[in-house]
């Protein structure tokens, strides 16, 4: 008689691959929404013009 080439495996009902991926997005959105609410609280407090001058000027720096 023919033998099966492989066997059936239950597959584990999380894969770890995916924990890890989901800490890596939660993560990502957390960083981002901190840096959102900095930016808004410097905006508030600087104002706009303070505000883009500032942004203008790191960018500025960096080239």
């Amino acid at each position: 008689m023919a033998q099966p080439v492989s066997t059936q495996q239950q597959m584990p009902a999380i894969l770890p691959g995916r924990k890890l991926a989901s800490a890596i997005v939660i993560g990502s959105a957390a960083v981002v929404a901190m840096a959102l609410a900095g930016a808004l609280a410097l905006w508030f407090h600087y104002g706009t013009t303070v505000f883009f001058e500032m942004i203008a000027s790191g960018i500025s720096a960096c080239f």
